[in-house]
């Protein structure tokens, strides 16, 4: 610092016995505003910029510069100033007897010249030269500021040096001075509540994947990335902006340019937010100016957010400099609410009138194209100013006729300090001092410049925080570029740090105009297309977590939203929709009498109970011809009731199961068919032996009679009934819900309970007809006239076949075709015996009498 101010300092002589001092230096045309007064409020306000000759270091840089640019628009912040000084100079009740001046210079938006402003500012009047008080030395009691980040953090310290307070202006950097320096206040209330502001845009408008550029990388990632990430936002780069690729040779920016269009204009990220200032918007307009976009060719569309201080300026020597890459672009922005009087102020406005400006004919030959007589710019042949313009007839973008934000923070900069002077000028300590006031200390002022607390002419009340920055509101700004590189603004939302945080933030998304690339539809910005209601994401691996895929999810699980982590598994009275976005109600399936497959069933299920009670009828009716008495009228009357049963005992599989159904259908099932199957194998073996018995010398005919058979279907079926105890008496079947084999419904059926006792229910059946089969089988050599073995062959055949065939369709069966699969093998088998056992008999009782006798049987 000390070697900085060494090389800005001249070389200094006075001369002894002289009154005045001296100095030996170059003269410097430095245009300022000054005037007078017993306090001197200094200020260092942005209005025109230059660019130079490029420097290549072999020769000593020389000559004028080789263009300047004006904003007009900043020429406001001047008026603000004056406009303030004047209210207070001709207010009797803020610092009687005590005028305010005031000394304007230019920061040039360089350090060089706003360290130059300064040193002027705490020199002499007219002189270049601090820390000496020559004549008369003019009483600086502050000065407002607009810092460029070259200097944003080392300015402060040195103003510091002198107990000078110092308010900064124009935008809410994260390194915009030390807050442990108590001399340094500002006028943008904390960073904080902008990027707040920022996150709140983002979340509201979906925006996941953005570009940053910053001026401050590690406070960034320090502090805002990890909030920012806690929200789900990511980011596709992070990038320090910075005129340091700047090359000296050419004197271009090209190596800064191709990096610009290569890292961020063509990123697919939609969304680039600027962290920035005034001097930062400039390098971005002069990037994206059409030269650049000729070679590079037109990117795609971008939303910029910018923030406080990175409004679109009017430069009228800039033609080529493209303002449609910013059409739709958000800012935020300082609220400023209009001042009573200022209006007049600026239409009073005239350059014969304030003579001692020396920035209004750079602001008037830029803002009216025209040329003052007698002046280096411009054409003196055409368009020569008269000073009479009226300035209600330039446009809003050159010269805005509302107080701008930064107008607004500057008067009310003006107002807080001399507020301080007032409340340490009406202290009691200080009362008897006043006549000494000119020489008071300007550390004295910091104490009164914490508590300064007061409503301005707009009625709106103006305090500092504990950052000593002032709380405002900010406005959240569209711009609205047009062809004619004019531009309009509009205010679309605020941020209010002082509204609880659930109304802070306001956003009118109607009013907002997009870029055309958009075609004024919302701008997406993601980095990949949302989930939709139906998957899950699946992040990537080794990229941001805003980068992922996308998966179904799986059955029977759904996902209400968009980008959901996880997909949710319906209830289980529940079932996924087509999309797996809904859960929608099971349907509740049961094998019922109403449904045609059930009345089907239902129907054969009589039908063949009937058609057995005819054939049983018949028997009964013919019992005394040979046939029936043939084929044991016991055993056959026996075995036409089982069937019967048989028949009957699968109407306990049809209807809604409850207990009482679930608790028959088994056991009935598993004792009737070993009791029809008992009574084949009976009627089988009564045969063999009969046959047997009919051999000369043979002692089965004392085993032969009804006795035998009603002992074979007694113990056959003892066993079965004793099987079936045991289920019922340990786990009988209950009824039951299957929600699960059948996506879409709810199987009410009949739980086994256990498929152990189950399974031995079929197999004992099973082994008795494969015994019947066998001894059949072996028997179907006898006398055709006297035997009816190969008719229970052909029937245990049938049975056998059935019910093997029921296990794997049984097992494959869903929902209530598992019944029904149950209870067609149950008609068809006991169908198969019936038909196979007793249709021929039938057929000859009823068709063929003739055979109906005894000569015929014995044959």
């Amino acid at each position: 610092m000390l070697l900085m101010l060494l090389l800005l300092l001249p070389d200094v002589g006075c001369k002894l016995g002289h009154k005045k001092c001296g100095t030996q230096h170059i003269p410097m045309t430095v245009p300022k505003y000054y005037e007078p007064g017993d306090f001197i409020y200094g200020g260092i306000i942005y209005q025109s910029s230059f660019y130079m000759k490029p420097y290549n270091f072999h020769q000593c840089p020389s000559g004028p510069p080789l263009g300047k640019i004006v904003v007009t628009e900043n020429y406001q912040h001047i008026l603000a100033l004056i406009f303030a000084m004047k209210q207070i100079n001709g207010n009797d009740q803020m610092l009687p007897n005590v005028t305010l001046g005031f000394n304007i210079y230019d920061s040039h938006l360089n350090a060089k010249w706003t360290y130059h402003a300064a040193i002027q500012l705490i020199s002499p009047n007219s002189k270049f030269l601090p820390n000496y008080k020559c004549i008369i030395q003019d009483n600086l009691f502050a000065v407002i500021e607009e810092l460029i980040s070259d200097i944003i953090y080392r300015f402060p310290i040195l103003m510091s040096l002198y107990k000078i307070p110092q308010i900064m202006y124009g935008s809410a950097r994260d390194d915009a001075g030390d807050t442990n320096i108590p001399s340094f206040y500002k006028t943008v209330t904390n960073i904080i509540y902008q990027y707040s502001g920022i996150l709140h845009l983002l979340l509201y408008f979906n925006w996941r994947w953005i570009g940053f550029l910053v001026t401050n990388l590690d406070w960034f990632i320090q502090t805002l990335v990890p909030e920012f990430s806690k929200k789900g936002i990511c980011f596709a780069f992070i990038e320090v902006f910075s005129s340091s690729c700047y090359n000296a040779n050419t004197g271009f920016y090209f190596d800064c340019v191709i990096e610009f269009y290569e890292k961020i204009m063509n990123n697919e990220a939609r969304v680039l937010i600027f962290n920035g200032d005034t001097r930062s918007m400039i390098y971005l307009r002069y990037f994206l100016n059409t030269d650049f976009k000729e070679i590079f060719g037109n990117s795609k569309g971008k939303v910029w957010i910018l923030t406080i201080g990175m409004e679109l300026k009017y430069f009228a020597s800039q033609k080529t400099w493209d303002l449609q890459d910013f059409h739709g672009a958000i800012s935020f922005a300082v609220h400023a609410k209009e001042l009573k009087g200022f209006q007049q102020h600026i239409q009073d406005l005239k350059p014969s009138v304030v003579k001692e400006d020396g920035f209004i004919k750079d602001f008037w030959t830029q803002a009216f194209g025209c040329t003052f007589q007698y002046s280096d710019l411009g054409d003196k042949k055409e368009n020569i100013c008269s000073g009479q313009e009226n300035l209600k007839s330039l446009p809003e973008h050159v010269f805005p006729k509302r107080v701008t934000g930064h107008s607004y923070s500057i008067y009310n900069a003006v107002y807080a300090m001399v507020h301080a002077l007032q409340a340490m000028y009406s202290s009691t300590f200080l009362r008897t001092f006043r006549r000494a006031l000119k020489t008071f200390l300007l550390w004295q002022l910091f104490h009164f410049m914490k508590s300064v607390s007061f409503n301005n002419s707009a009625g709106e009340r103006i305090f500092f925080d504990q950052n000593r920055g002032i709380v405002q509101e900010l406005d959240i700004i569209n711009w609205i570029t047009f062809p004619n590189q004019s531009f309009t603004l509009v205010k679309v939302g605020k941020m209010d740090p002082q509204s609880p945080p659930e109304k802070a933030f306001t956003i009118n998304e109607d009013a907002i105009v997009w870029h055309s690339w958009f075609n004024q539809t919302l701008p997406v910005s993601l980095c990949n297309a949302p989930c939709k209601p139906g998957s899950r994401k699946k992040m990537k691996e080794g990229e941001s977590f805003c980068c992922y895929d996308c998966i179904t999810c799986p059955k029977g699980s759904i996902s209400h939203y968009k980008d959901m982590a996880d997909c949710v598994k319906c209830p289980d009275d529940y079932y996924a929709n087509k999309y797996q976005n809904t859960c929608i109600p099971k349907i509740i399936s049961f094998l019922s009498y109403e449904e045609p497959l059930g009345i089907t069933l239902s129907t054969s299920v009589l039908l063949f109970s009937l058609a057995t009670v005819m054939i049983l009828g018949i028997f009964l009716k013919y019992h005394n011809t040979p046939i029936v008495k043939a084929n044991n009228r016991g055993l056959t009357y026996m075995l036409l009731i089982s069937f019967v049963l048989c028949f009957l005992c699968a109407l306990l599989f049809i209807g809604q199961p409850k207990k009482a159904t679930c608790f028959l259908q088994q056991i009935a099932f598993g004792i009737v068919f070993t009791f029809a199957v008992s009574c084949v194998l009976a009627k089988t073996i009564t045969v063999v032996l009969i046959f047997m018995a009919t051999r000369p010398g043979s002692r089965l005919k004392k085993c032969v009679g009804s006795r035998l058979s009603c002992s074979i279907v007694l113990s056959c079926s003892f066993l079965q009934v004793s099987i079936s105890l045991v289920w019922m008496a340990t786990t009988p079947p209950f009824p039951d819900m299957d929600m699960h084999s059948v996506p879409e419904v709810i199987v009410l059926k009949c739980n086994e309970s256990s498929p152990i006792m189950f399974y031995c229910v079929l197999s004992y059946m099973g082994f008795l007809a494969i015994v019947s089969f066998t001894v059949a089988f072996f028997a179907r050599k006898l006398p055709n006239s006297f035997n009816e073995t190969k008719l229970i062959t052909f029937s245990m055949l049938v049975f056998c076949s059935v019910w093997f065939t029921f296990v794997p369709t049984y097992l494959s069966a869903q929902g209530k075709y598992i019944v029904a699969v149950e209870i067609f093998c149950i008609l068809s088998s006991s169908a198969g015996l019936l038909g196979c056992l007793f249709f021929p008999k039938c057929y000859i009782i009823l068709l063929r009498s003739e055979l109906n006798k005894k000569q015929f049987l014995r044959r």
